[in-house]
């Protein structure tokens, strides 16, 4: 194992730490509700969901966290204005954990962002995400709502190499006329986590590991991903699928240890309902990360895995 030489920066979002040195802080794990085709979700437009069911599955993953050490956030999907609304008032009431704000309808975001302010949950909130896509309404309501936690997101559609995506967090890369770092100092984000963005497999998704490592080296920032990504749009692996769906859920689970290994800090992992698989991988991995780090003066946490499971 390595430790950086840059200072790692370690944000503090309603309690949970996210960041350090590898070994020094357990891997923050968020699973993703109310997400595209979820079961327990009944009417995405009007934000209706089986509330009993969405109750016990991040009440599971709450305590999965308190568990194996490693804490947890809820990734909260939402398809509407109405919705993403709804979606985070519930969740705040059923767990204390940090969420996350994510749609693919930028008007979506802004409306979780600029509800979270007003109902004075913004200190909870993490917007998901600052990106190449950004519009200037984007950068507005995050200017002025009182979200200060953001994920950069590294994707650049217009040279997906390492040197692309670090590029674009730099100065733009020729796709913004500022790097997504400025925009988030800019709009007072002061908690950045940054996402590299996970490709598929076969387009350049090993590069995600690659620039979690650049990026907390250069910046030291908290880095993580969504790396499961990877695994479940890989053909290959969606036709072993129809085989032995354990496969599948072996690839996916899996792949956090990869991240991990690269020194992410954070990872969203998927479907929360895959929470009692996801932390015990999260919690092993984190143990032998810590162990491998123990002679260079990096102190796990109190709760950290290692001293939670062994």
């Amino acid at each position: 194992m390595f430790r950086f030489q840059t200072e790692q920066k370690i944000v503090n979002i309603a309690g949970v730490k996210i960041g350090g040195q590898p070994g020094e802080l357990a891997t923050v794990l968020a699973g993703t509700i109310f997400y595209p085709n979820h079961k327990i979700v009944e009417d995405e437009s009007k934000g209706l969901f089986n509330k009993k069911k969405a109750e016990i599955l991040i009440n599971k993953q709450s305590s999965c966290a308190d568990e194996t050490g490693n804490p947890s956030m809820v990734h909260i999907f939402g398809s509407s204005e109405v919705g993403i609304k709804k979606y985070i008032d519930f969740v705040s009431e059923i767990t204390e954990a940090p969420f996350l704000i994510d749609s693919t309808e930028a008007r979506v975001r802004m409306e979780g962002v600029k509800h979270a302010t007003e109902v004075g949950l913004a200190d909870r909130a993490i917007n998901n995400s600052i990106n190449m896509g950004i519009t200037d309404d984007e950068i507005e309501a995050l200017t002025h709502s009182d979200v200060d936690a953001s994920i950069v997101m590294g994707f650049n559609a217009m040279d997906s190499s390492l040197e692309g995506r670090i590029a674009l967090l730099e100065n733009g890369a020729s796709v913004t006329e500022k790097g997504l770092l400025q925009i988030a100092e800019d709009c007072g984000i002061s908690k950045i986590l940054i996402d590299p963005s996970i490709t598929p497999m076969g387009n350049g998704a090993g590069i995600a590991l690659r620039m979690t490592l650049v990026a907390k080296a250069k910046w030291g920032f908290p880095a993580g991903s969504g790396i499961h990504n990877a695994p479940s749009s890989w053909n290959w692996l969606k036709n072993k699928k129809k085989e032995n769906d354990l496969i599948f859920k072996a690839c996916d689970v899996g792949s956090i240890g990869l991240q991990q290994m690269a020194a992410g800090d954070f990872i969203l992992y998927g479907p929360i309902e895959n929470a009692p698989y996801v932390f015990p991988m999260a919690a092993m991995t984190d143990i032998m990360i810590a162990e491998a780090v123990a002679d260079f003066d990096v102190i796990p946490g109190e709760d950290h895995p290692i001293n939670k499971l062994v």
